[in-house]
């Protein structure tokens, strides 16, 4: 499988805003690839620097140090024709909002050089899709925030390119829209081996999509895998008792073992080595703590998300 986006110790670093000051280094010497017709997660807390890279990707901030390669070619010496291939949607960046729909949508395909029978076609097919076809003459300060995401995503896609990056496409959505941009997603990678770069702050929607993530902290890459390996890295099991007789005991208990623990009505859900559960369970009953329910899940991207958050800088 080819690669269509190389990124080789990518760099970028502020200067010091005072006289004296220290320089911020916003993103750190990363380096990754998205393989042709995949989906590449791009994670991270606030700050972590997933706009800085983007930015970076779309030549809007130039980098530091580092090189960005497309379709085997350099990015900075041929921007112009690279960018005929690449789109960009975000749930933070407007358009014209004085605007119809259909003109936004227009001016865009235009700029890709598509034609304007093709585009008429795709932006029926598209706006369709996402139930919005019938505000297509609507300017965009008159629709929802729900609608204006649907239809940025339908914008980006209009030119069929090789390579799209998504900045968290269903934030805000409610979450049968949010299924809807997922399907939608798909879609388009099935039928066109689209390669899309994919940021999202939903753990379930990244593994659901994603054939690898990266998670970056402090502007460093600090994970690059699948989202199953990374999630089963952790070796903890989440379980969840349903406490009939010493709830208060149970958090003492876990407390002594170092075990985290959440209590939620007469329910304990308790982090815990998968190794270590029947031993467990077997202290309790020794301590007279009798349980009627039990589930145990294993561990999700999220929470591999979440104990990164634990890691010493």
């Amino acid at each position: 499988m080819k690669n269509v986006l190389e990124v080789t110790g990518l760099t970028k670093i502020y200067p010091a805003e005072k006289k004296g000051g220290t320089p911020f280094t916003a993103v750190n010497d990363i380096s990754f690839a998205l393989e042709e017709g995949k989906i590449l997660g791009l994670l991270g807390p606030n700050g972590a620097g997933k706009s800085t890279t983007i930015s970076m990707l779309l030549g809007n901030l130039s980098a530091t140090e580092g090189s960005i390669s497309y379709f085997g070619q350099d990015f900075y010496t041929n921007k112009s024709e690279v960018l005929n291939h690449v789109t960009f949607a975000s749930t933070y960046i407007k358009m014209p909002w004085r605007l119809t729909v259909m003109e936004n949508l227009r001016i865009y395909a235009y700029l890709y050089g598509v034609s304007e029978n093709t585009f008429k076609t795709r932006a029926r097919k598209f706006l369709s899709f996402f139930g919005v076809w019938n505000q297509r003459d609507k300017t965009m300060n008159n629709l929802s925030a729900g609608q204006i995401t649907r239809i940025m995503l339908a914008k980006a896609f209009i030119p069929h390119p090789k390579v799209v990056l998504l900045d968290e496409p269903t934030a805000s959505l409610d979450p049968d829209i949010a299924h809807q941009v997922r399907d939608f997603v798909r879609m388009q990678q099935a039928e066109y081996n689209t390669s899309i770069l994919y940021t999202s702050h939903n753990m379930d929607e990244v593994a659901d999509l994603c054939e690898r993530v990266l998670f970056l902290k402090e502007g460093t890459i600090v994970a690059n895998d699948t989202p199953e390996t990374l999630a089963r890295s952790l070796n903890t099991a989440r379980m969840t008792l349903r406490i009939e007789d010493g709830l208060k005991r149970v958090q003492r208990f876990c407390k002594e073992q170092a075990l985290e623990v959440v209590v939620t009505h007469r329910d304990a859900h308790i982090q815990i080595d998968e190794q270590k559960v029947a031993d467990f369970l077997m202290l309790l009953a020794s301590e007279g703590i009798t349980y009627s329910q039990i589930s145990i899940d294993a561990p999700t991207l999220e929470d591999y998300f979440l104990s990164l958050s634990e890691i010493k800088k």
